[in-house]
């Protein structure tokens, strides 16, 4: 299988992953309620998140991260910065619950994608 094929299939199944986990931790951790931060809004962010980060590290940093180890740490952490970014303009919450946020949503499709695909 393409590269191409399997980028586009760990979209998919980051973006779906990272979604449910984000409805989660939204609506059973913090218990933000629907009137305060709309299911739409948060279907919105989680899919921005993932779709604007999951190419530069399938694509961008593979080519310029010496080895593999680097790569995911490095790949991981520069994720989860940006979508803390994303979700604290997005969701307009805190700083900490967007780290929060940011750091459950990327373990839980990190390690589902090591369950099914490694």
């Amino acid at each position: 299988m393409r590269y191409e094929c399997k980028f586009l299939i760990a979209l998919g199944g980051t973006i779906l992953i990272e979604i449910v986990a984000l409805f989660l931790i939204v609506r059973a951790f913090y218990k933000i309620a629907r009137n305060q931060l709309s299911n739409i809004r948060l279907l919105f962010s989680g899919f921005i998140c993932s779709f604007s980060t999951l190419p530069y590290l399938w694509f961008l940093l593979p080519v310029i991260m010496p080895s593999r180890n680097v790569f995911i740490t490095v790949g991981e952490i520069f994720v989860i910065l940006i979508e803390t970014l994303i979700y604290y303009f997005l969701l307009q919450t805190t700083m900490k619950k967007a780290t929060v946020i940011s750091m459950a949503c990327n373990a839980s499709s990190f390690l589902i994608g090591l369950l099914f695909f490694h």
